[in-house]
């Protein structure tokens, strides 16, 4: 069997418990090098073969999976935060479904999920916002015109932008062209849940200067929106008048 498995954002205690059992039993280990921090490796047992695909063609993953599978071994193919984000796993999957492969996917903690602890702050609020964007800004990988930044920021909503801090001059140009305002607040975090990890807090109008002189270029997810500062009502699930299937109304 072939596992794709979602590693989390950098502390190797973010990885799920079914995660890290799977690296334990795995015969054949392919991490995405470049981005999973090496010490999730310290759960793989001795003798596993371990591969690192930051330096290997999709071929070249493809070529040790179908041995692997020919030998009956089973494969842990280990991509940061949760593979279904920006993971490039679908191409994988599609080759391995062509070859009759058969793999299974495990799901881990994004980055995304990762800042919000480190800010700390919640992300859906009562009364700001109940929408969360996940997006990124225009690179090698092209974006649809309808989810450019510009259009993206009409919402007004929590925004979580990805692989886009190098570009922040752009970034914030775009939201501001969308709606935002200079004194929405913007927020950096750089690898998130890792030893090193970096948190820049600001808006619109400073967070592209303040990540210039943080010397901040990759591995870092862009936070924007009303929910980082607004009044915000309390939720009902929690208020004594509200009932429901668990509790009765306490007034």
């Amino acid at each position: 069997m072939i596992y794709f498995i979602g590693a989390g954002p950098g502390d190797p205690e973010l990885i799920t418990v079914k995660g890290a059992k799977l690296l334990q039993e795995a015969d054949v280990v392919i991490y995405a090098g470049s981005l999973v921090n090496p010490k999730i490796l310290e759960y793989c047992r001795p003798g596993v073969e371990i591969y690192n695909s930051a330096t290997m063609t999709r071929d070249e993953v493809l070529a040790v999976m179908r041995r692997a599978h020919q030998e009956q071994l089973t494969v842990a193919r280990v991509h940061t935060g949760d593979p279904a984000l920006y993971g490039a796993i679908q191409e994988q999957m599609d080759a391995l479904a062509a070859l009759g492969i058969p793999f299974k996917v495990v799901p881990g903690v994004s980055s995304f999920l990762a800042a919000a602890a480190a800010i700390p702050h919640e992300l859906t609020l009562p009364g700001v916002t109940q929408t969360v964007i996940l997006t990124r800004l225009e690179g090698r990988t092209p974006v649809p015109e309808r989810e450019k930044l510009k259009e993206l920021a009409r919402h007004k909503s929590t925004m979580c932008i990805f692989l886009s801090v190098h570009q922040m001059d752009q970034v914030v140009e775009e939201l501001l062209a969308g709606g935002y305002t200079p004194q929405t607040p913007a927020l950096v975090v750089e690898k998130a849940s890792w030893p090193e990890e970096r948190l820049l807090r600001g808006t619109l109008a400073d967070i592209a200067d303040q990540v210039k002189e943080a010397g901040i270029t990759r591995t870092a997810l862009v936070l924007v929106g009303d929910v980082f500062n607004s009044p915000y009502q309390l939720s009902q699930l929690y208020d004594p008048q509200f009932c429901h299937g668990y509790r009765s109304s306490r007034t």
